[in-house]
């Protein structure tokens, strides 16, 4: 039996009825709604008019002058998938005067085929643009397979059942920002007056993101609190494992090194499991953060365990950390899909009898057979691949583990508040003494000559440089062939130091491409952007990336990274094939003008908007139908203030307000918070 604490209130039972107790909707009508996401009259309340626009259905994109947004039916034609990659995917289609493009940037072609199925008629509505002559939709905000009169009136019906529900919203918050109740809200959002009514400025449009905002909120503090009350083991290092550490390196600890550490250290020594995050921008210093704080797990007398998501940044970690362990004289290891047999017996049995103190990995590492003594610590380098409910699942593993989580992609806050709000966030903004600004120059392809040249002097100087070839198909192997083939032309130009890696190498050559130009056997090494994250070669000051245009911004930034790591001068060379489209044009300024990973996590944002800036698909963010994360950043610290206070006064969600959370929770599909509460 249901306890009642998890039971859905019973004043939202007629919004929870089956979409077909509205007027004027029938089996038929059901399933388009289906697609539009709405399977209940309550998703109805949030399909809300959409944006400060006139979509008042036209018959045809011919009575409208672009650049406009207007709405259309139209009969979908033809799907032409892009032939290079970084291309945009085109679907043909026509409607009562006219025949347009919609145009679609990194999509996938089996969701399109879905959304727009050939011969089947649909009511696109977006910004209508001229391009070479022809009018094209770059990605619709709109694809329906109903007609909008229907809509209106199943929403009218959902209208009809809005219960009285207790408020949840603080009560200061709601004076201050002087938002209506919810069902007025609701109400004055579905009955717009005119332009402003529409914008998200607009008291009732705030007034019901911020409720979405402040549910997902409440459903990651719950998650917090959960891993949190979960018993940690204190973990209190003597400190003289990180002092050999620090007195071995040629610099010292930036500010923020030492601030973040202090707080992973206080995290670790308390009685209650660490759920933390340490973002820095590349170059920041992220690893020796990390490290110090796997000592202190050592230093306590337990294991630590480094998590990376592909085989070759273990690799890259471990070798990282080798000259690291040397100097605290700590062992460390490492354990890939790649270790069999008695090798891999070897290693697990010094596992689990404690004599690895440290050891590097990838999710592997939590496979059945792999025990360890007394693991207190592990780090995981993130990469956008772990997710909050991976992390739940990592706390519920029973070990009483600490969490630390790295994540190289600076975040834009109101992003790291909705992907990782469950977590206590450590920021590394400072990049350690010693690294010089890096000079970035935008060239065009006609000049790719003088860009051999100069690499030719800098070659014949001692320098190394890597050449980063142009994501061609998403198929890896196209994209072997552009560096096949830029590797042969390199080599007939400077002869036999130029080095080649891409993905479709075996483990071991590719690791054997990189030794060579690690050890400076190589000068140039041509590759495709396997060489994104994590390698690291101080004498490397040079870094050409072809095609610069296809490549989003902050992979740019990843790959400038990875030069600027030495005493020498460095140099970012952004080749790009002219014409620029404004948005590349404004893309490759960006990358010139700053090295501040943030400002480029903003402008991307900006950009590209929030689910595509870290792969709505892998990234665990939030699909928000009323907030807008773009605009509506400040709310979404405000959410979360508000969501720890609520539960810090009323964890239970048992009190007046507590109660009316649990409402939201149901009507914001976050239900399954609830059953984390842990009872009494």
């Amino acid at each position: 039996m249901t306890r009642p604490e998890f039971s859905r209130p019973e004043a939202l039972f007629p919004l929870f009825a089956e979409i077909e107790t509205l007027p004027g909707i029938g089996p038929k009508a059901a399933l388009a709604f289906q697609g539009l996401g709405v399977t209940r009259p309550k998703d109805l309340l949030y399909l809300l008019p959409h944006s400060g626009v006139d979509r008042a259905l036209r018959s045809s994109v011919r009575d409208v002058t672009p650049p406009a947004t207007l709405t259309v039916e139209v009969e979908v034609g033809q799907h032409v998938p892009p032939r290079q990659k970084g291309r945009p995917y085109r679907v043909h289609v026509r409607d009562q005067k006219l025949e347009f493009q919609l145009v679609f940037f990194h999509a996938r072609a089996d969701y399109l085929q879905k959304l727009l199925p050939t011969g089947q008629r649909r009511l696109v509505s977006g910004k209508v643009e001229f391009f070479d002559g022809l009018a094209q939709m770059v990605h619709p905000d709109h694809v329906l397979p109903v007609a909008q009169r229907l809509v209106a009136k199943a929403v009218a019906g959902a209208l009809t059942r809005l219960p009285a529900l207790a408020e949840w919203i603080d009560p200061g918050v709601m004076a201050r920002e002087g938002w209506p109740i919810w069902s007025q809200a609701l109400q004055a959002a579905h009955a717009p007056e005119g332009a402003v009514a529409l914008a998200p400025t607009h008291p009732a449009r705030a007034r019901l993101a911020y409720d979405e905002l402040f549910a997902h909120q409440v459903m990651l503090s719950i998650a917090r609190t959960t891993l949190r009350r979960a018993k940690g083991v204190v973990t209190q290092g003597n400190g003289t494992l990180r002092a050999r550490v620090l007195e071995s390196l040629p610099y010292r600890a930036t500010a923020a090194q030492v601030r973040a550490g202090a707080e992973i250290a206080a995290d670790m020594a308390a009685p209650l499991r660490m759920n933390r995050l340490l973002q820095g921008d590349v170059g920041s210093g992220k690893t020796l953060v990390a490290f110090q704080a796997l000592l202190t797990a050592v230093e306590a007398g337990g294991q630590g365990v480094m998590m990376a998501p592909t085989e070759i940044l273990a690799r890259q970690h471990f070798e990282g950390l080798a000259p690291l362990a040397r100097a605290a004289g700590v062992r460390l290891e490492l354990l890939t899909g790649r270790d069999r047999g008695s090798d891999r017996a070897m290693k697990l049995e010094d596992l689990a009898m404690g004599r690895i103190p440290i050891l590097v990995g990838t999710h592997a590492v939590f496979q059945k057979d792999v025990d360890f003594q007394d693991l207190r610590l592990a780090v995981v380098d993130e990469q956008h691949r772990f997710g909050v409910a991976q992390r739940m699942e990592l706390g519920a593993k029973g070990a009483a583990v600490d969490v630390l989580v790295m994540t190289a992609t600076p975040i834009p806050r109101s992003l790291a508040l909705a992907t990782h709000g469950d977590m206590d966030v450590s920021v590394l903004d400072e990049k350690p003494a010693g690294r010089k600004p890096i000079r970035t120059a935008m060239v065009s392809t006609e000049r790719l000559d003088e860009v051999v040249e100069h690499l030719r002097k800098a070659v014949a100087e001692g320098r190394q440089a890597y050449w980063v070839c142009p994501l061609v198909e998403e198929s890896e192997i196209v994209d072997y062939a552009s560096a096949e083939e830029r590797f042969a032309s390199l080599r007939a130009a400077l002869g036999d130091r130029v080095g080649l890696v891409h993905g479709q190498m075996p483990p071991a050559e590719k690791d054997a491409a990189m030794a060579r130009f690690v050890a400076g056997d190589t000068s140039v090494l041509v590759a495709t952007t396997v060489i994104e994250v994590g390698v690291n070669v101080p004498n490397a000051t040079i870094m050409v990336i072809e095609q610069a245009e296809t490549f989003g911004l902050s992979q740019l930034h990843q790959l400038r990274g990875r030069v600027g790591r030495g005493d020498a001068a460095s140099t970012c060379l952004l080749i790009y094939q002219p014409p620029l489209t404004e948005t590349g044009a404004r893309r490759l300024a960006t990358i010139r003008d700053t090295e501040d990973g943030f400002r480029i996590a903003e402008e991307d944002l900006a950009m590209r908007g929030a689910g595509d800036l870290i792969g709505t698909a892998q990234s665990g963010l939030p699909r928000f139908r009323v907030a807008d994360l773009e605009r509506q950043a400040s709310l979404m610290a405000v959410a979360q203030s508000d969501a720890r206070k609520l539960l810090n006064d009323d964890p239970g969600l048992v009190g007046p307000r507590g109660q009316a959370a649990r409402a939201l929770l149901w009507m914001m599909d976050q239900d399954r918070a609830l059953q984390l509460i842990k009872v009494g």
